[in-house]
């Protein structure tokens, strides 16, 4: 049983944080045996001042877009059109699939990220050397092909039943694998590229075999126009409640200009909101309403949404999430933050094992250099969130296995 000492830094709810200066971490197997203050017992490692956090969980992040952070061109309709398909259009090359499948991993990896909700490319066979990587690495994910049928690049249209078989292959070699840790998802890339039929197909495929479903939602004013004049419906959310996709299983990306009426609809379908405020600010697309989702109990979790997110690290996104909320005249603690983009995000995501130092969790940790300088709880969380200049993390673990730096 490996013994691990180390400060330790982990939400115990969204009001409250645990910080042990001075703790011991046992691992058996998968999961944590005992955590508790250092006692004096013989250790494995000591990996003081390094604190020991929950991996972070990621709820919304593009596979291809890995090579174009930083790239946006505009608004995000002309973004997608100038910078998004041409990239992802390249994923029809399974090597080159392959070559960016590895370096996703390494990021996700590196910045301390054990679960995450991952958009591929429209194209089966990249989703396949996603999920090999993944499944290599060792991290934990909900993933799959993105969705698109219409108005988009001829080359990243693809019908629904070439679509839907894609997706039954992937289900039959990835879905569960490695008890649960890989799950594939459906993704309808949003309303503007899927046909109607697409996403009912969609969502009844996901029904049938209870898979997570995400897309994205209100990111912006027009697209909002456009969804609600193409498909003559009252209001965005209703295009994806006719396709049966606005369940408990349905992550919703963005969620920046929805009607009273769809946040008390979203709430009572017990559906997630993936929370992106970085590309949010980058692709100008406004802020997602914090008073809205709180005072609604709508669970959320945060996505990093690279590329448009400028970061693969989901405490510099928590950071964003905090000046969104600051703007809005809401001050989120670190309790909030934190919770978000550890234990919240595994909640949300169907991970009820995961996301906390504490025992009978799942070993999912990494180990962050705050400085010894940072003796308490505020000063290590604000090195963790707000030190922009702060490094990755030292040290990722998935399940007791170390996933970063990669075993050599």
């Amino acid at each position: 049983m490996p013994t691990l000492r180390a400060r330790v830094l982990t939400c115990v709810s969204a009001d409250e944080l645990t910080f042990l200066d001075d703790a011991v971490v046992c691992i058996d197997g998968a999961q944590i045996a005992e955590v508790a203050p250092y006692d004096g017992r013989p250790v494995d490692e000591d990996l003081r001042p390094g604190v020991l956090l929950p991996g972070f969980v990621d709820a919304h992040v593009h596979y291809p877009q890995t090579r174009i952070v930083g790239s946006a061109s505009g608004p995000l309709l002309q973004w997608l059109e100038r910078s998004t398909f041409p990239e992802e259009a390249r994923f029809a090359d399974e090597e080159h699939a392959q070559r960016i499948a590895a370096t996703f991993v390494d990021r996700l990896a590196a910045a301390g990220t054990t679960l995450s909700m991952v958009y591929g490319s429209v194209h089966p066979a990249a989703a396949h050397q996603l999920f090999a990587a993944l499944a290599g690495r060792g991290l934990k994910a909900i993933a799959g092909p993105v969705l698109m049928d219409r108005d988009c690049p001829p080359a990243l249209q693809l019908p629904a039943d070439p679509a839907l078989a894609g997706l039954e292959a992937l289900r039959q070699r990835w879905h569960g694998h490695d008890a649960g840790r890989l799950q594939l998802g459906v993704f309808p890339r949003f309303a503007l590229s899927c046909s109607a039929a697409l996403m009912e197909r969609a969502g009844a495929f996901a029904a049938e075999h209870e898979l997570f479903v995400s897309t994205h939602l209100a990111e912006t004013p027009e697209e909002c126009r456009v969804a609600r004049e193409r498909f003559s419906a009252a209001d965005y959310l209703e295009v994806y409640e006719r396709a049966g996709l606005v369940h408990a299983r349905a992550v919703f990306a963005h969620c920046v200009h929805l009607s009273p009426s769809e946040w008390e609809r979203l709430a009572a379908a017990g559906s997630v909101v993936a929370h992106c405020p970085d590309s949010n600010d980058f692709l100008g697309s406004g802020g997602m309403p914090v008073s809205d989702v709180r005072g609604r109990r709508i669970p959320v979790a945060i996505g990093t949404d690279v590329a448009a997110g400028r970061s693969f690290r989901v405490p510099r996104i928590l950071s964003s999430a905090y000046d969104n909320a600051l703007r809005q005249g809401i001050t989120l603690s670190p309790a909030q933050l934190l919770w978000w983009g550890t234990r919240g995000g595994a909640l949300a995501l169907g991970h009820a094992d995961t996301g906390q130092v504490a025992r009978g969790m799942q070993a999912d940790l990494c180990l962050f250099d705050a400085g010894p300088w940072a003796e308490d709880a505020a000063a290590v969380i604000a090195s963790l969130l707000f030190d922009h200049d702060a490094g990755g993390m030292r040290c990722t673990w998935v399940r007791g296995r170390q996933v970063h730096p990669a075993p050599g």
